[in-house]
């Protein structure tokens, strides 16, 4: 039997609700298999944790979320609680500094039963792979002076290792994919970093020639996103790049409510972490009409990173059936409760 240890974070607001609908699906996933369990050990982390201890985790938070296999994370963030940079740095950028979470992985296709705001989306199915430690998200740098004379300066920090690291990530995916990366820079307005990023790209296509590429400025790469997304196959990006372009790929979806992502350690010391890219909507929270279908499809990469891919298709094939026959939550145009969707969900996959 294999068995699959997860630190479960629900964390704040609707991570609360979604998370235990993904539990049970994943109990179903492993019933189905035979083969496969999950072994759950929950953790009360977040801003109601903050609130009673003065931290978002305890001091030995990061040493028991890391002897688990993976982190199955809710949301984070409630700034009625809890200032936003508190939250974020105190536990969601904190497991992502301290596991060197170094790879950032968000897919966005068109999903059945969910409409597109695009009016024509032509079956787009992309993914974005970010480098997620250091780039424009980097914490160097200061601020001096006082009033008119006050200085704000950010530096930006690429390095080589962590740069071929996510270029090479994105080329092994893409030969599993459509064999195609585009890279995203701004060589033409970014003068050291991004003709860095350009030749570290250009280094590392040359290591993978059956696979095909492209280089494109990141304002024409956001706007060719909304008006011809069916261009792309892997798009690997720095840490704010591929962050925007994300944010994008969930928009043109039609909902950031089923966004899933992964943080991915390659080093093997540290467990990675899936997360969905919606927040934590506190002004939703006790309706019962959280989406739950982000959550689910990062149980789908999760089974996935884990070896269960045949798993992870079922998973994800049901969903689309699920949506494509008007399971929908309210923020895709549906009426139904997030319960109604996932035990539906649940109903089919034991059919099979």
């Amino acid at each position: 039997m294999k068995k699959i240890k997860l630190a479960v974070v629900p964390g704040d607001g609707i991570g609360t609700e979604v998370v235990p609908h993904a539990l049970k699906v994943l109990d179903t996933i492993a019933e189905l298999h035979g083969g496969l369990s999950f072994e759950y050990e929950h953790f009360d982390y977040g801003c109601d944790y903050y609130l009673e201890h003065g931290a978002m985790m305890a001091e030995d938070g990061l040493e028991r979320l890391g002897q688990s296999d993976s982190v199955f994370l809710g949301a984070v963030g409630d700034i009625s609680k809890v200032p936003d940079h508190i939250s974020l740095w105190g536990l969601l950028l904190k497991i992502r500094r301290e596991f060197e979470l170094e790879i950032n992985v968000r897919p966005a296709k068109v999903f059945e039963g969910i409409r597109s705001p695009l009016l024509n989306p032509k079956d787009f199915d992309l993914v974005v792979v970010r480098e997620n430690s250091e780039g424009e998200y980097s914490s160097v740098g200061g601020r001096m002076y006082q009033g008119e004379n006050e200085i704000a300066i950010q530096n930006n920090v690429f390095s080589r290792r962590a740069t071929k690291q996510a270029m090479e990530h994105a080329f092994e995916l893409a030969k599993s994919r459509r064999q195609h990366v585009t890279s995203a820079t701004k060589s033409n307005g970014i003068f050291h970093s991004m003709p860095f990023w350009d030749e570290v790209f250009k280094e590392t296509a040359q290591k993978h020639r059956g696979i095909e590429t492209a280089s494109q400025h990141i304002d024409a790469l956001a706007a060719t996103f909304v008006t011809h997304p069916e261009r792309y196959d892997v798009i690997v990006a720095s840490n704010l790049f591929g962050d925007v372009l994300t944010d994008i790929g969930a928009a043109i979806m039609g909902s950031i409510g089923i966004a899933p992502s992964a943080n991915l350690n390659l080093n093997g010391k540290h467990p990675s972490m899936f997360e969905p890219v919606h927040g934590s909507a506190p002004d939703i929270v006790g309706k019962e009409i959280a989406n739950p279908i982000g959550q689910l499809w990062t149980a789908k990469m999760l089974l996935d990173h884990h070896g269960e891919a045949e798993m992870g298709t079922l998973l994800l094939d049901t969903m689309e059936r699920v949506t494509a026959d008007g399971f929908l939550t309210p923020d895709v145009s549906g009426d139904k409760k997030t319960g109604e969707v996932t035990e539906e969900l649940i109903r089919r996959l034991k059919e099979k």
